[in-house]
């Protein structure tokens, strides 16, 4: 009922859009207005008339450039490709804008005054109604455009703030996920045991350590990284984990070599390599393999992570895919996307979908 009643009371509130119209168009009208009445002497009714009548053609033409430019989407356009499309815009509407107008007094000289007027030269007439007319209409073709690049200029400042404060987020998750006691137990356990067997392993351990904590610690504030360096730091933790699990952790990767220099969010794959393992991995006396998938698919780049394992449904998602979901949200506008499937009993793949854009790349 609740709901009902706050939908009801929102339908009912005019929108700041018809507020606008109503009283920009009811201000410019006066003039208009006062001019017949005392000029050309209409009358309080005809007066009245003529005022409402300036006030809907005003509304109606500006109204009806509103809709063909949010049919065209005009305001996604950069600058200079919207001023080219609003010169001659702002012409016809002027010109529409005399006609109208020039019919309009037409029928009232004509009908209602009684005289003998020529439809032809009456709308012909443009001297200093065309005048008007432009400036009216650039005025507000202009006004309408420059609110929506400050609305969107604001919009893009909020999620880049929001999607800021994500990733500061994300920063602390991963390195939570990272630096988590089970972890550097285990790693520095690892190259306890090599420092007397195999010391050049060990110290090629702890490089590839102090180079995931590095990572977790400042590509983080990156907020996007290539493919080719993202792969980078998912060898590295690898190469790492491999010390523990030795043969029971294998990785394939296959990759569209053309993709290497594409932006995505950083650390996105190593979190679900990372996944994989906790998850899959690590739960399995055999071990298992990873594998990575990295293709274009219909105007999409797909990051595609399976591993032996199921997925837990009474547990819920963890906080790292969580952040993932959200920064893709936030850094693709919700045209990104993440899912976690069971492809069978005995096999989980967790796919990224990010659109492809020319512009994503370095």
């Amino acid at each position: 009922m609740d709901i009902n009643k706050k939908t009801n009371n929102s339908n009912t509130k005019i929108s700041l859009y018809w507020k606008c119209q109503l009283i920009g168009w009811s201000i410019v009208s006066v003039y208009w207005a006062y001019t017949v009445y005392t000029r050309d002497n209409y009358g309080i009714f005809y007066t009245l008339l003529n005022y409402v009548l300036d006030i809907s053609i005003g509304i109606f033409l500006t109204h009806m450039y509103r809709q063909f430019a949010l049919k065209a989407k005009w305001s996604s356009l950069p600058i200079k490709k919207l001023l080219i499309r609003l010169v001659p815009t702002i012409i016809l509407l002027a010109i529409l804008y005399v006609i109208i107008n020039n019919l309009k007094w037409y029928v009232y000289w004509t009908f209602i005054a009684g005289e003998d007027e020529n439809i032809w030269e009456s709308i012909i007439y443009w001297d200093p109604i065309l005048l008007t007319g432009l400036r009216l209409m650039s005025i507000w073709i202009l006004a309408y455009h420059l609110y929506h690049y400050y609305q969107k200029e604001v919009v893009t400042a909020k999620e880049n703030a929001q999607l800021s404060l994500i990733a500061k987020q994300a920063q602390l998750d991963n390195l939570s996920a990272q630096l988590n006691p089970h972890f550097l137990f285990n790693s520095l356990n690892s190259i306890k045991s090599l420092v007397i067997e195999n010391p050049k392993v060990a110290r090629r351990a702890i490089d590839l350590l102090s180079d995931l904590l590095r990572s977790s610690l400042y590509e983080k504030d990156k907020g996007l990284i290539s493919i080719k360096n993202e792969l980078a730091l998912v060898y590295d933790y690898i190469e790492l984990e491999k010390m523990r699990f030795e043969e029971r952790l294998q990785l394939e990767i296959t990759i569209d070599k053309t993709l290497n220099r594409f932006k995505i969010p950083t650390l996105s794959i190593q979190l679900l390599v990372e996944n994989a393992i906790k998850h899959g991995i690590d739960l399995i006396v055999k071990g298992g393999i990873i594998n990575l998938v990295i293709k274009k698919q219909q105007g999409f780049i797909e990051i595609i992570v399976t591993n032996p394992g199921k997925i837990n449904n009474k547990k819920t998602i963890g906080l790292g895919l969580k952040n993932l979901q959200e920064r893709l949200a936030i850094q693709y506008k919700n045209n990104a996307d993440f899912s976690l499937t069971e492809l069978n009993k005995n096999e989980v793949e967790a796919k990224i979908k990010i659109p492809f854009t020319v512009n994503e790349n370095i």
